[in-house]
C-alpha cells in the first residue's frame, strides 16, 4: 500500500516538474495556448459523460440523463451555476422518485 502511495506521489511530482520545465517559447505558441485553454473543458465533459452514462462497468441510461438534460437547458438559458446544479439535482431526484 505504501509503495503505491509513494509511486503515485513521485509520479505527480515528476509530472509537475515536467510542466515547469517546458521552455517559455513553447508556452508562447498560440496552438499550445489554445490546447491548454480547451483541455480542462474536454476533461470535464468526459468526466460528466462517464459519471452520467456508467454504473460500475455497465453503460446505461437512468435518471441522471434527465438531470443532465435539465442542466443543459439551464445553461442554454444562461442560468446561474447554482441554479443549474440545483435544477439537475432536483430533476434527477424527481425522476428517481417516479421510477
Amino acid at each position: 500500500m505504501w509503495l503505491a502511495i509513494l509511486a503515485g506521489s513521485a509520479g505527480c511530482y515528476a509530472l509537475k516538474l515536467a510542466g515547469l520545465s517546458v521552455p517559455r517559447r513553447v508556452l508562447g505558441n498560440a496552438r499550445v495556448g489554445h490546447i491548454s485553454n480547451m483541455l480542462p473543458v474536454a476533461l470535464l465533459a468526459t468526466l460528466v459523460a462517464v459519471q452520467t452514462f456508467t454504473s460500475g462497468t455497465h453503460l446505461g441510461v437512468d435518471a441522471r440523463v434527465g438531470g443532465l438534460g435539465a442542466a443543459f437547458v439551464a445553461v442554454l438559458l444562461r442560468a446561474p451555476f447554482l441554479v443549474v446544479v440545483a435544477l439537475a439535482v432536483g430533476v434527477t431526484a424527481l425522476l428517481r422518485l417516479a421510477h
